[in-house]
């Protein structure tokens, strides 16, 4: 049976690292910025929502259903955001890899990338999955743009798939990376990664 063991994943810049009750208060720095919570299902606003939005993380790994990360800033040893694998199917081989934010202070540098890379790596060269999946609101073109790029096929939307904070009725557009697709993306993001600092 595949199981999502705790693992931290390094990388150049970035690292992954087990969410922790006591990353909340550096989380909450970091994600202070209005700007990443307008496409995100969740609204952060004060000590109090970050608190409660990483015990519920917490409560998911119990479950064994996901597995949340805090990602970490080498080059500042400072933490930058978070993101995790959710909707894990063992069955039928498949995740999803989602619920990703960052502070802006790394934004258009090499850490969504590089995280993204990691999460690939560990889900086909180490879980032996077959699908991994994304899924992003219809209204964030910056974010399909991204996933595209790294080689994310866009499968469809799902209309209506989530009532927003503010009680908009979302839609949320999925894409997918296979395993038989992966040495080529793989290839694709070790040559990303080689040319952005």
């Amino acid at each position: 049976m595949i199981k999502l063991d705790p693992v931290t994943h390094t990388g150049l810049r970035a690292q992954l690292i087990p969410l922790q009750s006591e990353h909340a208060e550096a989380l909450y720095s970091a994600g202070r910025d209005p700007r990443i919570w307008q496409y995100m299902p969740s609204l952060i606003r004060s000590q109090d929502d970050m608190r409660a939005w990483v015990e519920e993380a917490l409560a998911e790994r119990e479950r064994g259903t996901a597995f949340p990360f805090t990602v970490v800033d080498r080059e500042t040893d400072r933490i930058a955001g978070s993101t995790r694998f959710l909707d894990f199917d063992p069955r039928n081989r498949s995740i999803e890899i989602g619920h990703t934010w960052y502070s802006p202070e790394v934004w258009r540098t090499r850490i969504n990338t590089e995280c993204k890379y990691l999460l690939f790596c560990h889900c086909f060269e180490t879980l032996d999955l077959i699908r991994v999946q994304l899924k992003t609101d219809a209204r964030n073109a910056q974010s399909q743009q991204a996933i595209e790029r790294i080689g994310g096929v866009r499968e469809g939307a799902l209309r209506h798939h989530r009532i927003m904070p503010d009680g908009y009725l979302r839609d949320s557009v999925y894409f997918s990376v296979l395993a038989e697709e992966w040495p080529q993306i793989r290839t694709r993001l070790e040559q990303f990664l080689a040319r952005i600092v």
